[in-house]
């Protein structure tokens, strides 16, 4: 999912939609889903955006192109009038709706449905494999986090063989967030007590999707889910992984520095599980007369008399 206007990544996607905003010097955040689906097996993969989108296209074609004589793709399916509606897409689940005509899809066909501002390495077979194991309609990834940041996410609630009995998306009240603490996450004093939140990636059967998109609900996480819990078979998935939502200017900067630590969060230099990008011919960063700790210089820099510590240096920058 490409993400609507950016506005919480406001001036970084004044001239670019989200998913094609820069990361960690070479990379694009849309590098990471699309990376994460390659790596777990998965090459058919539809991107759904709507705005400023140049760039991205451009980004996509350079750094995504099959084998002309394989079955894999990359497709970004911009918002376009259909007989579903002739506007902008209203929402993730309205996103999904609008595009299935352009999806071809068998009633056994799995669908996984990602987000496209986080940052984490997750195989998604692994994923796939417990949701058809279950035999589950819907699987919805998890990831403990502490209660403090649990309003600005969707939290869940596992019953007997992870199956979900409540779900509230952003929820604000107290109460509420204490009801949805599973005993297993409390602590002793309810200082560090977890909750179970939705990563914003699931996994449906192509038949539960296409019923639950009948209607008009706008949202996956808002609507979608909600009403499918106490309704369908929905399960959870717990992932234990690194796992960061940059959607926010504040948590983009302070993902982007953690990743110049010594031991990063997140590490791009994992050769089992690489992250994918358009082939690099730039000249590599030149440097004269510099002091430099804890930094990632990306390639075509030209950096002189200046010291650096915990930056993040991008293509092409001049310094000094």
């Amino acid at each position: 999912m490409g993400g609507g206007r950016g506005t919480r990544l406001y001036p970084l996607t004044k001239l670019r939609c989200k998913p094609a905003v820069p990361l960690a010097g070479k990379y694009r955040l849309v590098d990471i889903p699309i990376s994460n689906c390659i790596n777990s097996g998965y090459n058919r993969i539809y991107l759904l955006s709507q705005f400023n989108t140049a760039s991205l296209h451009r980004h996509v074609q350079d750094a995504y192109r099959f084998d002309r004589f394989g079955k894999g793709f990359v497709e970004i399916l911009s918002a376009e009038q259909t007989e579903f509606g002739d506007d902008w897409y209203q929402g993730t689940a309205d996103a999904v709706r609008r595009n299935l005509i352009h999806f071809h899809a068998e009633p056994n066909d799995v669908f996984v449905i990602l987000s496209g501002d986080q940052l984490y390495r997750m195989n998604f077979s692994e994923m796939v494999e417990e949701h058809l194991s279950r035999g589950a309609d819907v699987t919805v990834a998890a990831k403990p986090v502490p209660v403090f940041e649990a309003s600005g996410l969707g939290l869940l609630r596992m019953g007997e063989k992870a199956k979900i009995v409540d779900f509230v998306e952003k929820p604000t009240d107290p109460e509420v967030i204490a009801r949805l603490v599973p005993p297993e996450l409390k602590s002793n004093d309810g200082s560090g007590d977890q909750c179970l939140a939705s990563m914003g990636i699931y996994v449906f059967n192509a038949e539960a999707m296409f019923e639950a998109l009948k209607g008009d609900a706008a949202d996956f996480g808002k609507e979608i889910i909600p009403s499918l819990v106490g309704d369908k078979d929905i399960r959870s998935h717990v992932f234990e992984g690194y796992w960061e939502d940059i959607g926010t200017v504040r948590a983009f900067f302070e993902a982007n520095l953690q990743l110049t630590d010594e031991v990063p969060s997140f590490d791009f230099y994992d050769e089992e599980y690489p992250i994918y990008n358009y082939p690099d011919i730039l000249p590599t960063a030149k440097l004269n007369q510099c002091e430099v700790s804890h930094t990632t210089i990306a390639s075509g820099c030209m950096v002189g008399r200046s010291s650096f510590r915990r930056c993040m240096l991008g293509v092409r920058s001049v310094v000094g």
